[in-house]
């Protein structure tokens, strides 16, 4: 599978369900927010996470993303990425759209999991 690694530091972000929407901030950065009965899940760039009383942040990860697009009818692409992983002890956040998928490690293991991915068969651009 072929992957490429973003170069930002991303955050990690929860948010109570009743936070005021996020914004995504200005330009092509990375953005991600999902909100559900418990909570409202952000991934954005580390320096626009959002100042909330209330906000959990996560900070200092990094995301790979999967080179798309992918087919909806496609199965294993997670268990391909997160087993090599997981044997070195490596703990992921995964998020998707609809084209593509993101796999987003703490940064301190992102040479660890570019290391194992490529020992995997997997072919990154480092960004």
């Amino acid at each position: 599978m072929q992957l490429r690694v973003l170069p930002d530091r991303l955050a990690i972000v929860r948010l109570p369900p009743t936070a005021p929407w996020p914004q995504p901030p200005s330009g092509n950065s990375f953005f991600a927010a999902v909100r559900t009965t418990d909570e409202i899940s952000l991934v954005c760039i580390q320096d626009a996470a959002p100042e909330h009383v209330d906000a959990r942040i996560e900070p200092d990860w990094r995301a790979l993303e999967v080179a798309g697009p992918l087919d909806f009818g496609m199965v294993g692409v997670m268990a391909a990425l997160t087993g090599p992983l997981s044997e070195v002890g490596v703990s992921v956040f995964v998020t998707s759209t609809f084209d593509t998928d993101y796999l987003l490690v703490r940064a301190e293991s992102l040479d660890t999991t570019v290391a194992s991915l490529r020992a995997a068969g997997h072919d990154i651009e480092a960004g």
